[in-house]
């Protein structure tokens, strides 16, 4: 009997301990965060709200990076907070005197999350498989070949290619795990492996994506105070596309960060306790871009018509509650290479003026011979379609944009689509028009968008065009080259193949979390200091 009331006294005992254990892990304040070594043992989640998922993970098969899907990488070169370009995981580089051979030292103590460790083979690797896969390719210019040997890297090129920097300290040239790719090749984006401070957990399309910590991280940039892991166990990004939901998510401290937070919500999150709200301006722009392929876009005066009949200051102060600046140049001030000239031109050119607009689309042969309002060619009412994201304020844009251009006697039809749809179909020329945004650190987006074999938006690759974002590209001289960007945006003012919009402000809410703060010059979240209360 004694034996089995001892006996009994244990059990209870266990029982107590795992109980006592159970609910200590359910405390938030029991979490214990990173100490800066990678040595972290915290049990909690960061959970993040977005607006777009990304089609795939793979940054080698899409044209898309942000926050939710660049973390897993890490960079060879980086922009700290002032902009510089500065070490990532190659220690330094060096550029020869006629600028066509780049040659990168790698850090030596990097290991792949599957303890691979880095070498230039491993970046060559990578390399190539971006080259032969990638749709935007020309990212990393005109390589002749690539040459690995230890931890050095070289790169050939055909031509100086000044942009490589840039290139280099995005997500798109950062180094893939072997291991990775040799298991799953063409499926990489299904289990994705690289260096960064996320490794990769799971995926539910359409829903959320799950990243683990990088135990073994701790070759943290310059600018950050922990080196080391980051302060998390897990972190999850939930797509979320309704506005409503997303707010209310976040109130409930469901999520603790919230991106792009809809602007007719800021002021209320402002004003609420424990809220705290970060902004950036954008590096790029939001456009109407035309598939000048389309017959009814290539008359230049129906180009110049349809920017003449947008007015911005509607969409800046209704679609974003204030919270962008309007644009009516290529670059906006975010980007090296923006000119206060050129945009100064292009406000005069392109303030709205109704008269004007529709008396540039007589001049092409588009009159309202019916008295409905909407101008005919041929017999035939213009009408165009316009496809965007099913981001409500992409929405909330296209429908100001609808109302602003039937003035002029142009019927917009709106079509949401999937951003997946997208970005598989404007390069086929499947749209007539698309509402969109770019995003990039250097003014050679330019070519990205209208260099020959790259406008897979607009579809317009005019020879003059092509040879000054050409020469812009092989020009070393950074005064120089700027120069020259201030001719190409002189000529894309003129021809008008699209319509520059504006530049958002990139507005952030945060809640329960100490450390936040985000990089303006790489536009994204700064994880390795975020840990909670």
């Amino acid at each position: 009997m004694k034996v089995k009331k001892k006996t009994s006294r244990i059990i209870k005992l266990i029982v107590m301990v795992m109980i006592m254990v159970i609910l200590a892990g359910c405390t938030p304040d029991s979490n214990e965060q990173s100490s800066g070594n990678g040595d972290s043992k915290s049990k909690n989640t960061l959970v993040i709200s977005s607006v777009r998922e990304p089609d795939t993970i793979d940054v080698h098969k899409t044209t898309w990076v942000d926050n939710s899907t660049a973390n897993i990488y890490d960079t060879l070169l980086k922009r700290d907070l002032e902009g510089n370009i500065i070490p990532g995981l190659a220690e330094k580089y060096d550029i020869s005197d006629d600028g066509k051979i780049w040659t990168l030292y790698l850090d030596g103590n990097v290991k792949f999350h599957s303890g691979e460790p880095l070498t230039a083979e491993v970046v060559k690797k990578t390399f190539e498989r971006f080259l032969q896969n990638s749709a935007v390719k020309f990212i990393a210019g005109p390589v002749d070949k690539i040459e690995a040997d230890g931890q050095k890297l070289m790169v050939y090129f055909t031509e100086p290619f000044a942009p490589f920097a840039s290139g280099l300290t995005t997500a798109y040239l950062a180094p893939m795990d072997p291991m990775a790719l040799d298991e799953y090749g063409e499926d990489f984006g299904k289990k994705p492996s690289a260096s960064g401070i996320f490794k990769f957990e799971e995926r539910v399309r359409g829903s959320s994506i799950t990243y683990m910590k990088n135990e073994g991280y701790n070759w943290g940039p310059p600018f950050v105070d922990n080196k080391g892991a980051p302060g998390f166990d897990q972190y999850e990004f939930r797509f979320i596309t309704d506005d409503d939901t997303r707010v209310l998510e976040f109130k409930k401290g469901t999520t603790q960060i919230m991106t792009s937070v809809p602007p007719n919500y800021i002021k209320e999150l402002e004003a609420t306790e424990g809220v705290e709200i970060d902004s950036m301006l954008e590096q790029g722009i939001t456009y109407l871009g035309f598939n000048n392929k389309k017959p009814m876009f290539q008359d230049k005066r129906v180009r110049q018509a349809i920017a003449l009949g947008i007015n911005r200051d509607p969409l800046v102060e209704f679609a974003l509650e204030g919270y962008a600046k309007p644009l009516f140049g290529p670059l906006p001030q975010s980007i090296p290479g923006y000119s206060e000239k050129v945009e100064g031109e292009a406000a005069q050119k392109y303030t709205q003026n109704v008269e004007k607009a529709k008396l540039l689309l007589e001049e092409a042969g588009w009159k309202d011979t019916n008295g409905d309002g909407i101008v005919e060619k041929d017999g035939k009412p213009f009408s165009f379609e316009l496809w965007l994201s099913d981001e409500p304020v992409m929405q909330r844009i296209a429908q100001i944009l609808q109302g602003q251009l039937k003035e002029i006697g142009i019927v917009v039809n709106i079509s949401v689509q999937e951003p997946a749809a997208i970005t598989a179909n404007t390069p086929k020329g499947l749209h007539d028009a698309i509402l969109n945004m770019y995003g990039w650190s250097d003014p050679d987006i330019l070519y990205m968008l209208f260099g020959k074999g790259s406008s897979l938006r607009m579809h317009y690759e005019p020879e003059e065009l092509h040879n000054l974002l050409t020469k812009a590209r092989q020009t070393m001289d950074t005064d120089e080259r700027m120069k020259i960007y201030e001719q190409a945006q002189q000529f894309l003012v003129e021809e008008s193949p699209w319509v520059p919009l504006f530049v958002r402000e990139n507005v952030t809410a945060y809640r329960d979390i100490n450390g936040f703060k985000q990089n303006p010059y790489s536009q994204s979240i700064i994880f390795n200091d975020i840990t909670s209360k």
